[in-house]
């Protein structure tokens, strides 16, 4: 079968589309694509009805999708510093936002550099620990970015990628990272559109603002900070009306398309100059968005809405195309490991991550059977197995066990069930076991709650 071409696929849906074809043969290009505070739930070929994702589209149409993909850490900064390195945010000492990875931890770029041949270039955001710089280890910066404006900077980030990828002559091959803000605008959205009006802005929008989420009504029982991050909101602040949960709803899958612009004028060029079926393209985000889901908004809580994110992997003629991965968990820390192995290198050393090559290519992998996100400030702990989610954060006696089987909206704790007592126990001896493989770079906050038991 023909291979689709990626302008006619805008015209093709995407479940008409067969195979890829191969690619060459050598070492692969290596694209990675980053979007900000992006809900797993956003793009239009994996079922979302409220956004037109065509770029997004594509790549699922190309290659591999997984739907139990986790951040390592909900918030910027430390998400970051383990997709680049492999190591938890702890172990990286950026705990919070604004914190350089900590010393002798190599970065993506670093390792390529050193071990691969590769040639390294990195545009847009980094935040590791300025959001926009023109010096990061490891790479070639292209100039891109516009402070917190994605509305604006994403362009000059992609059109960056655009005159690299069409004007790169050399025989290398290269590792590419496009680290888009958006969706974060919606940050902004929401400080300008936090007082609840008496109508809305654009009434004539009525009749396409999106339904509210079946677990927009939350659970009471849970720790005070997710009450307190709640209540500190501009949802809370603002005293808005269901119509308002609406028009945010409405208003964050617009910023999804502009990314989604973004991401098809690089993909654009990479067609235009040949390259499309010889890269491996990683698709994902640094963390999620609360989308009204348990009447939140924005980053940094345990809940799915905001560890959960978007994870789409091509390589033709070596993935398969068109795939969905409903149940291997995955973790934004198995990204180094996993583009070292497409490029046949070794992984630096002391990986928490793994190479998802295997579940991949629909072979068995070794995969450990849980994943484990940290909570900004280092302050909680979740725990995800193939069916239960455990959270549990630093001083609060309150708890979250939730059967994501049963109910994936997480709605009912079932942590102070007695029934449920030895899956708790179960979790918490999961987390212990992997608190003690780490090396947490010193004086981390609540380290208490974490290492210095695991020691005892």
């Amino acid at each position: 079968m023909t291979k689709p071409n990626r302008r006619d696929f805008l015209k093709t849906s995407a479940a008409a589309l067969g195979a890829a074809g191969c690619s060459s043969a050598g070492r692969p290009n290596i694209l990675l694509i980053l979007t900000d505070q992006q809900h797993i739930n956003t793009i239009a070929a994996r079922g979302q009805t409220h956004v037109r994702t065509p770029a997004l589209d594509y790549l699922a149409a190309r290659g591999v999708s997984f739907g139990n993909s986790y951040c390592p850490d909900p918030i910027c900064s430390p998400s970051r510093s383990s997709i680049f390195t492999g190591r938890t945010a702890s172990e990286a000492d950026v705990a919070r936002n604004g914190r350089h990875i900590y010393r002798g931890i190599p970065n993506l770029g670093e390792w390529f550099q050193e071990n691969s041949g590769y040639h390294t270039i990195y545009a847009g955001k980094w935040h590791l620990p300025r959001t926009y710089q023109d010096r990061i280890e490891g790479f070639t910066v292209l100039p891109g970015g516009i402070g917190g404006q994605g509305n604006v900077g994403d362009t000059s980030v992609s059109r960056a990628c655009e005159g690299y990828l069409r004007n790169y002559s050399g025989r290398q091959p290269f590792l590419l990272t496009a680290s888009f803000m958006q969706p974060h605008d919606i940050c902004e959205w929401l400080r300008l559109n936090m007082e609840n009006q008496p109508k809305l802005r654009y009434p004539e929008l009525a009749a396409e603002l999106p339904p509210l989420p079946e677990n927009f009504a939350y659970e009471a029982l849970e720790p005070q900070v997710i009450q307190q991050r709640r209540l500190g909101n501009e949802p809370a602040k603002g005293e808005w009306r269901r119509e308002h949960w609406r028009y945010y709803l409405w208003s964050y899958y617009r910023h999804i398309e502009m990314v989604d612009g973004e991401i098809g004028r690089i993909l654009d060029a990479l067609e235009d100059t040949g390259r499309l079926d010889e890269t491996v393209i990683l698709f994902t985000a640094d963390h999620g968005e609360g989308l009204a889901h348990h009447q939140m908004v924005r980053k940094s809580s345990s809940y799915d809405e905001a560890a959960k994110v978007p994870f789409v992997i091509s390589w033709p003629g070596h993935f398969p195309a068109g795939r969905h991965d409903a149940a291997t968990l995955v973790n934004g820390i198995d990204i180094v490991p996993t583009l070292c192995d497409c490029a046949g290198i070794a992984p630096p050393p002391k990986m928490r991550g793994r190479s998802l090559r295997p579940e991949i290519e629909g072979r068995a992998g070794n995969a450990p059977g849980y994943t484990v996100v940290e909570i900004p400030v280092n302050i909680g702990r979740v725990v995800r197995t193939p069916r239960f989610k455990f959270a549990t954060y630093s001083g609060d006696t309150v708890e979250q066990l939730f059967d994501m089987e049963s109910d994936p909206g997480e709605t009912t704790n079932l942590a102070i069930r007695a029934d449920h007592a030895a899956t708790l126990a179960d979790h918490k001896r999961l987390l212990l076991e992997w608190e003690k493989r780490l090396e947490p770079a010193p004086d981390q906050p609540h380290e208490t709650a974490w290492w210095r038991r695991s020691a005892t």
